[in-house]
């Protein structure tokens, strides 16, 4: 018994391993799944095709027999109003018989018939559903898996956009930047230089204009006191 119960619970744990295992793979690969319902419906659509031509083949087949029963029961029937037209009792007695035995007989088969339609209806009704299904489960694959296509693709672009490292490219792109503002300063360096050696040349200029201005200044003051000397002694003399 309890050797019994392990087996049974191996069994069950290996079908759960083996049910999950499948799973996986139908939803990694779900045109597996939907293919092997495809061809699952379509077994079904055989079976059930080949049982309907059965059913249909029996309807067929008491319709036969009715008409048959039937024509012969109007047959029957318009010889016995010969038959009692012409006072041939003998014959109508036997045509009577007949006519009842056919007409008991088509009693039984009408219903059979009737039975028979019913199924046939059922049967191609069946079919005509299954033929539906199976077309909608194709289109449903076909929708379905381009969908899936679709967001496998947007989602290895956001994987692609956020798990992709854009350091290399940022860093990159960052010396690139960094020795183009070098450049840049580079260039605006050297105008700067060209500008402060002017600014320097034009104020040692400057300075230099205002002692040659301070020194003309100090001449012509000197030139001035010079005069003021000479007439002062000039005046002198002339007393």
């Amino acid at each position: 018994m309890a050797n019994h119960n392990v087996t049974t619970r191996l069994r069950n744990l290996w079908n759960g391993f083996l049910g999950l295992w499948i799973q996986r793979i139908e939803n990694e690969h779900p045109e597996i799944a939907y293919q092997n319902s495809i061809q699952s419906m379509t077994q079904k659509y055989t079976t059930l095709k080949s049982a309907a031509g059965r059913v249909i083949s029996r309807r067929d087949g008491l319709r036969e027999q009715v008409s048959n029963a039937e024509r012969e029961l109007r047959t029957v029937t318009q010889q016995l109003q010969a038959a009692v037209a012409t006072a041939q009792d003998d014959l109508a007695v036997v045509l009577i018989q007949k006519k009842n035995q056919l007409a008991e007989g088509l009693d039984q088969l009408r219903p059979e018939l009737a039975t028979a339609e019913a199924d046939a209806d059922t049967m191609k009704n069946n079919l005509i559903e299954v033929q539906g299904d199976i077309k909608n489960l194709k289109a449903e694959k076909d929708r379905m898996v381009g969908l899936l296509q679709s967001a496998e693709a947007r989602i290895q672009i956001q994987s692609s956009l956020e798990g992709l490292s854009l350091d290399a490219e940022v860093q990159a792109l960052s010396g690139v930047r960094e020795h183009i503002k070098g450049r840049i300063a580079e260039a605006n360096l050297g105008a700067e230089l060209r500008s402060t050696d002017l600014d320097v040349r034009l104020k040692e200029l400057n300075r230099s204009s205002a002692a040659v201005t301070a020194r003309a200044e100090l001449a012509a003051m000197k030139a001035a006191a010079a005069g003021q000397t000479a007439q002062a002694a000039g005046g002198d003399r002339t007393l």
